[in-house]
């Protein structure tokens, strides 16, 4: 069961914004309720006088009464759903952002162990869940119950020996669907997780899709996903029987009634105890309350839809970012050093769980100094690049940039200072200019020119078709690797970082754009402190430090020329023998 409390406080978090627009909904909902329980009493009174002998031209000012009210009627209950939509879908729209921004500062652990494909699922689906809730719930629920125990108010004023049995009758029936959203919550949370996971694997097949058609493992996708939907399938059929069942209450509610109107309301009309505009009356109340416990039935529905996203979303909510970010230290300016100190790390997050990739080092960069770090696949190169740009938390020992523990830096503050780039550079659907800004509209342009001419891609900017305002497509569509890279530098020295990391940035060059990245790395990392991730020793003579690591290791760390000049140093060994693959 979902307790009340979470709907309420997801309600009052989302709607408080909207207090004007939710008090004129009130208003809306109750002429329309007014105006809906009015109508009958006009046809009583028209049947009563109709049979009485009145006079057709005093018939006719109910009949057009009838007809206002009517369109009066609808006209409120139109403007009540367009209000209420757009009350639930602002709601919705500020929830998807807070949870989008929420899943964005959770650390990389995290976005190890779930897809893209089931946090879009997480984030789109479990919300557009919650969407009719939030929209509807005020139209469907409280004003459906009002117009309910109004009319059973009115019913029992008329009749009590027909009014009480109909209340009775209509108080076990909205007990029964509150017995069975209970228990159908848990099968729709169930339900929206393998719909999750299912996604999930959608997104992981596409985005493998070359690599899964090149290597012909087509067969093993369609299996699993096979797999993921023999699993599914059970748990919405167990679901959508809990709207049957509900959907069967309010059936044998409305043939109830019915029963109970007809045989008491015609018995009492034998005995003279109501008119046929009364018993009329009392028929068309009892139909009348089948309509809004419909609609709360619907709606009860929609609930065990959102009590499992309630659950879904609230779980992601809670979790807390595995890195702390309570510091309150700043970096000093200008270039940082960099400083290891006896550190420590293994992966827990699924990504060769449980081994230690880094044991016991200690480095100490200078800083303005820019360092080339060399190994093999799997050494823990990439390691030290996360443990930098704080996405990792060493297990034992301290990192320190520019003398200040990172754990004492706001992370905002650090990922400022710090700018990385990888092989794999992400470029958005949108123009150059907003993937150099990541759509920050208050960068003008002359500080984008400024810094493509700084890194001399001012001229291949202005070949593009439409220069800044040149769309890309999803991934670099259209560009080549080396052009992706071209963006990522801007990217980087736009922000002017005191550390700059470039992990394997080079290891796709084509060779149209080989010299331009080989200058604009020059001026990317003039002045200040570098990393440079590499497989090919090439990539390295920029640097004035190596480093070389081996299974989690430093086996060697000195001064390039120093290391080159070196018989004995492994750096030297590389270079006479010229052989760069026993790095990859």
């Amino acid at each position: 069961m979902i307790p009340i409390r979470q709907y309420w406080n997801l309600l009052r978090r989302y709607l408080r914004h909207q207090r004007t627009r939710i008090a004129g909904l009130g208003v809306l909902l109750a002429c329309g309720i007014g105006l809906q329980v009015a109508n009958p009493q006009l046809v009583k009174v028209f049947i009563d006088r109709a049979l009485g002998g009145e006079p057709v031209d005093r018939l006719v000012p109910l009949a057009v009464a009838f007809l206002v009210v009517a369109f009066g009627q609808q006209a409120f209950t139109v403007a009540a759903a367009w209000v209420a939509g757009h009350v639930g879908w602002n709601a919705t729209n500020e929830l998807r952002e807070d949870l989008a921004s929420h899943l964005l500062r959770l650390d990389m652990g995290f976005h190890k162990q779930h897809t893209p494909g089931e946090m879009v699922e997480r984030i789109d689906g479990d919300v557009t869940a919650l969407s009719n809730f939030f929209s509807q719930f005020a139209v469907q629920v409280v004003g459906n119950a009002a117009l309910v125990v109004g009319v059973l108010a009115l019913m029992i004023v008329e009749s009590p020996v027909v009014g009480l049995p109909i209340a009775a009758l209509a108080a076990v029936t909205v007990g029964l669907l509150g017995w069975l959203q209970r228990v159908a919550t848990e099968w729709w949370r169930q339900e929206r997780a393998s719909s999750a996971r299912y996604f999930g694997f959608v997104g992981e097949a596409i985005t493998a899709a070359e690599d899964v058609q090149g290597n012909g493992a087509g067969g093993y996708v369609r299996s699993r996903g096979a797999r993921i939907h023999r699993e599914w399938l059970p748990r919405s059929v167990r679901g959508w029987h809990g709207w049957s069942l509900s959907w069967s209450a309010n059936t044998a509610y409305f043939g109830a009634a019915n029963a109970i109107v007809f045989a008491l309301g015609a018995w009492s009309f034998a005995r003279g105890d109501l008119s046929l505009g009364s018993v009329y009356l009392l028929a068309h109340y009892a139909e009348m309350i089948r309509h809004p416990i419909e609609r709360i039935r619907e709606q009860v529905d929609d609930m065990q839809k959102a009590g499992a996203a309630v659950v879904r979303v609230r779980e992601l909510l809670d979790i807390e970012n595995a890195l702390a970010d309570d510091g309150s230290r700043q970096l000093p300016p200008g270039s940082l050093s960099v400083e290891l100190h006896a550190v420590d790390f293994a992966y827990s997050d699924g990504d060769r769980d449980g081994e230690r990739v880094l044991h016991g080092l200690n480095l100490h960069l200078e800083a303005g100094r820019v360092l080339g770090v060399l190994g093999r696949t799997g050494s823990g190169k990439t390691t030290i690049a996360r443990l930098l740009t704080r996405l990792y938390d060493p297990e034992a020992g301290e990192v320190r940039l520019g003398g200040v523990p990172v754990r004492e830096v706001p992370l905002q503050a650090l990922r400022t200072r710090v700018g990385i780039v990888t092989q794999d550079v992400q470029l958005f659907r949108a123009s150059i200019r907003d993937n150099l800004t990541f759509f920050d509209d208050t960068v003008p342009d002359n500080r984008l020119w400024a810094a493509l001419e700084r890194l001399g891609l001012d001229g291949w900017v202005r070949s593009l078709p439409d220069g800044l305002d040149t769309m890309l497509d999803a991934g670099g569509g259209g560009l080549s690797a080396g052009e992706g890279q071209l963006l990522a530098f801007t990217r980087i020295f736009l922000e002017a970082p005191g550390l700059v990391i470039l992990d394997e940035a080079a290891s796709r060059l084509d060779p149209a754009t080989e010299r331009l990245i080989h200058a604009a790395t020059e001026h990317l990392l003039g002045g200040r402190t570098g990393v440079v991730i590499a497989h090919r020793l090439d990539t390295v003579q920029r640097a004035d430090d190596i480093l070389i690591m081996e299974a989690g290791r430093i086996v060697e760390f000195g001064r390039r020329a120093e290391l080159a000049a070196d018989p004995e140093s492994r750096f030297s060994g590389l270079l006479r023998s010229g052989i760069e693959e026993v790095l990859a």
